[in-house]
């Protein structure tokens, strides 16, 4: 398995965290489960391999352009034959720029994009099919999403605001509470909460839990730090806070989380 990271142009660097490429190269098929990290992705299908989630306890073919949205529980998926796919990581609230939909209808799902999509995306999967350079795939993918940022207007204003609020609720120290959070920008927390809700599927508390959650796991998988010096470092309460909490999100305790079999901190926003 290969996988590769790689920063968009700079004028889109507030909205996409990164783009992806993710190859399989053997068709011997494997199974992976992905854990909360906030962000949203599309994912396009460049290869002649299928990828499959679990829906139910039966796995389903996904299709060939996947909207993931907010994954809250472990979700296993699959990959059979040889895969090549594309990838577009949103940070928590920019798919909004890009599609004017609430954003929490799409939460733990892989949905088909080309449903809440015009057939321009379509035409973009084309492209991407086009060519087998990466370089190209990505200034490919710039365009597109620099046209439809052009497009997105007023909208642009709430994704900076929410933007400006996740800036302080990924900070080490804040203890705040919402309400004061809030009235700083302005706002009522319950307009905040509806806000934060609508454009990232989330509510500030979860996206917190989360946030805290991913630096959790990056220091588990590294195996050299115990279990209560990341509880601490990661501002658990205590030990078996971290403990549930880290459970809630992968299914397993820390203790019996093994990083080898796991791809999930390749695709961490924290690391």
């Amino acid at each position: 398995m290969n996988y590769t990271e790689i920063k968009p142009v700079k004028s889109l660097e507030e909205y996409i965290k990164c783009y992806y490429l993710y190859e399989s190269e053997s068709d011997v098929p494997f199974t992976d489960k992905a854990f909360a990290t906030g962000c949203i992705e599309i994912m396009f299908n460049l290869g002649g391999g299928k990828w499959q989630t679990e829906v139910a306890g039966n796995f389903i073919t996904t299709p060939s352009i996947e909207l993931w949205g907010q994954i809250i529980q472990p979700l296993t998926f699959k990959s059979l034959g040889k895969n090549t796919m594309f990838g577009i990581r949103f940070f928590p609230h920019t798919l909004s720029c890009f599609l004017n939909e609430n954003i929490e209808q799409f939460n733990n799902r892989v949905s088909d994009f080309r449903d809440v999509m015009d057939s321009s995306v379509g035409v973009l999967h084309s492209w991407l099919l086009e060519t087998s350079s990466l370089n190209r795939r990505v200034e490919i993918a710039d365009n597109f999403l620099l046209q439809r940022l052009s497009l997105s207007g007023k909208q642009r204003d709430r994704v900076h605001l929410i933007g400006g609020i996740i800036k302080e609720l990924k900070e080490d120290d804040f203890f705040d509470n919402i309400e004061n959070v809030a009235s700083r920008y302005g706002i009522t927390s319950r307009y905040l909460q509806k806000l934060f809700l609508q454009y990232t599927g989330l509510t500030p508390k979860l996206f917190s839990k989360i946030n805290r959650f991913q630096n959790s796991l990056l220091l588990v998988s590294k195996q050299n730090e115990s279990l209560t010096s990341i509880t601490y470092e990661c501002g658990y309460f205590d030990q078996s806070h971290f403990i549930r909490e880290f459970k809630s999100f992968t299914g397993h305790t820390p203790s019996n989380f093994n990083p080898q079999n796991s791809s999930a901190t390749l695709a961490s926003p924290n690391k």
